[in-house]
């Protein structure tokens, strides 16, 4: 496994980003794992997130974007970290956008945040996590009712890699052929099991026997 993805994972860790316990998640689904970029909350932790993903999307996209748009709430702080850091790594300007849950009617008018969009723009969306696939049903229209923008992908932080919508493929797999877009992660669960199993990380065993037979588990019945 790359360098960058084993200090991406022990950075979600040390972040209290990624959890593991007992959770229900948006979908329903009870998990034994939860990852929440609600929690990366100190400037030094924004920033250094903000590097990964500009990596990550460097490395998946190139330059061939203009605007990332990160869907309200959490993908706001994360389309603002990533744009500065895009900016501060590779030397181009690139504009943010989010959406408000509702549209404002005075001043700001519009129910965009930051850049607006405009016909021709290529736009990336980026998110903390994709479980089942339903926040894109959600962000593609809000894009497309703005403006004819080319959706050139989406970045999430962690691949889930659990069965999306339709229950037969991942998520990530159902996206790109709902949607004919690349959808990439900065790392895997796989890749975060196979770094934290029976493995001490600041003494502590993160993922022992008994997590990893739940893992296993909850991949035999949600798993792609």
């Amino acid at each position: 496994m790359e360098q960058y993805k084993q200090e991406f994972i022990e950075f979600m860790v040390d972040s209290k980003v990624l959890k593991f316990g007992e959770f229900i998640l948006k979908s329903g689904r009870k998990s034994p794992f939860f990852m929440n970029a609600g929690a990366y909350v100190t400037g030094a932790q924004l920033k250094k997130l903000g590097e990964y993903y500009a990596r990550a999307i460097h490395d998946n996209f190139g330059d061939d974007f203009d605007v990332l748009f990160g869907p309200a709430y959490k993908g706001i702080p994360l389309s603002v970290a990533a744009t500065i850091a895009y900016s501060e790594l590779y030397g181009r300007e690139i504009r943010y956008c989010s959406n408000r849950k509702e549209a404002k009617d005075h001043g700001d008018v519009g129910i965009l945040l930051g850049s607006g969009l405009k016909d021709g723009d290529r736009v990336v969306i980026i998110e903390d996590v994709t479980t089942s696939g339903k926040s894109i049903e959600e962000t593609f229209p809000i894009l497309k009712a703005q403006a004819d923008v080319e959706v050139k992908g989406l970045m999430v932080s962690l691949n889930r890699m659990e069965k999306g919508l339709g229950g037969k493929v991942g998520a990530l797999q159902e996206i790109r052929e709902k949607y004919g877009i690349e959808a990439c992660a900065i790392v895997s669960m796989a890749e975060v099991t196979e770094h934290l199993y029976n493995r001490p990380y600041k003494g502590e065993v993160l993922i022992d026997d008994a997590l990893k037979a739940s893992i296993d588990a909850y991949y035999a019945e949600y798993g792609a």
